[in-house]
């Protein structure tokens, strides 16, 4: 406890150096809850994007299926798969669809481009970015029918309005040729130039019709999660539950790997970054210590004259790093907490400058910089703040202990 209330007084003798090291300490706090703020919110919101294009955070698809996507690979008995998932927990909802490479054709001409089977009955704009970003029509009509609801940039190419033919080309369940003619029902606008240039929606009974395929018979099964962070996790619980030779169930990081990559690549700058305020940081607290432990050279030699142990010393030295760091992270949240909570609620628009394709690997990136942080990162923040601050203790304390009370009595 006396060393606790000394460490706590010996800050206090220059408070100018002390104020500044610990808004240095503070500033460090914002911008560790800026940078891993930001990046969880960038991530959870382009993996959810991603997911809610088509494939999930978890996919149920036919074994191979991923290496070599075809329409004659088809998963079996996707609606019972399908029954099971919902009720594990961690798991939102589960999508049957079946995904697959077409060419689509007007009177204009005709483009390439990726069709996606879905059930209307089941489908909700909730967990498919596609629906949610309809500005014209609606999904697909009532009662029996070919209707189809297109991108925005394809509508464009091949000259689509509501109710005009789509014709699409592909190849069945026997690898045969088959073409279908579809009425645009609605039109899409998600902002991706990749999905909004290429994207059909289509139902899936019609889908399989055309490709002869069974009632029971998909491309795949989504499996959207609550947490993103949970999905390998509740990928070997899915693989458990619902697995067999002739399926696959995999994480998202593996379906999708362009945005895996980017993830990726985006977090290590974002370490970097952070490490290089954590550096700058821990040499202002370094530079504190060691000028006061400088400045004290007599008086610690006369402490250890009276008979304090080297050891005292240095435990003092570290809770004088440590009353530091305390102080720093308490200016931090005082300064954090509001540019936090603006970040949050309002957050600041950058899309006139990235301009109208809000994407990245293809994937629908928020245009406006928010901020999230998960109860993880802010323990990292906290025990990062701590651990650098003890370290750039360590070396101002080892030289306190190491004072030699004769040579240091005869100092000036």
């Amino acid at each position: 406890m006396k060393v606790n209330k000394l460490a706590w007084r010996n800050l206090w003798r220059r408070k100018r150096r002390t104020l500044i090291t610990a808004f240095s300490i503070a500033f460090g706090v914002l911008l560790a809850v800026t940078f891993t703020g930001t990046g969880d919110y960038a991530y959870t919101n382009m993996i959810d994007a991603s997911a809610n294009m088509g494939l999930g955070h978890v996919t149920v698809q036919p074994r191979g299926y991923n290496e070599t996507p075809s329409l004659d690979k088809r998963l079996q008995h996707a609606d019972e798969i399908h029954a099971r998932l919902p009720q594990l927990p961690g798991v939102s909802n589960a999508y049957v669809r079946i995904l697959g490479q077409a060419m689509f054709a007007s009177a204009a001409k005709n483009v390439g481009g990726v069709f996606l089977g879905i059930d209307p009955a089941a489908e909700t704009a909730t967990h498919n970015l596609l629906l949610r970003s309809l500005v014209e029509g609606e999904l697909f009509p009532a009662g029996p029918g070919h209707g189809a609801v297109v991108g925005s940039k394809l509508a464009e190419k091949l000259n689509l309005s509501l109710g005009r033919k789509l014709v699409y080309t592909t190849s069945d369940a026997n690898g045969d040729i088959v073409s279908e003619i579809a009425r645009v029902s609605g039109i899409f606008r998600t902002g991706a130039d990749e999905a909004d240039g290429s994207m059909v929606l289509l139902p899936i009974d019609a889908v399989r019709n055309t490709l002869n395929y069974a009632p029971h018979e998909a491309s795949l099964v989504a499996v959207i999660v609550d947490d993103q962070r949970r999905a390998a996790a509740l990928t070997q619980v899915i693989a458990a539950r619902v697995g067999n030779p002739q399926r696959e169930v995999l994480s998202w990081q593996r379906t999708q790997p362009e945005i895996a990559g980017v993830v990726a690549m985006d977090r290590s700058g974002n370490y970097i970054s952070q490490l290089l305020v954590g550096l700058l940081v821990a040499a202002g607290i370094l530079n504190t210590l060691l000028m006061s432990v400088l400045e004290r050279t007599r008086e610690f030699g006369v402490m250890v004259a009276l008979g304090m142990a080297p050891r005292t010393l240095f435990r003092l030295v570290i809770t004088e790093s440590l009353w530091l760091a305390v102080l720093g992270l308490v200016l931090g949240v005082m300064i954090t907490a509001p540019w936090f909570l603006y970040l949050a609620y309002v957050g600041i628009d950058f899309s006139a400058a990235i301009g109208q394709d809000y994407s990245a690997g293809g994937v629908l990136v928020d245009p406006v910089l928010r901020i999230r942080l998960y109860r993880e990162s802010a323990l990292a923040i906290l025990a990062g703040v701590f651990t650098l601050t003890l370290l750039s203790g360590l070396y101002p304390a080892w030289r306190a202990a190491r004072v030699p009370p004769v040579q240091s009595l005869k100092a000036l």
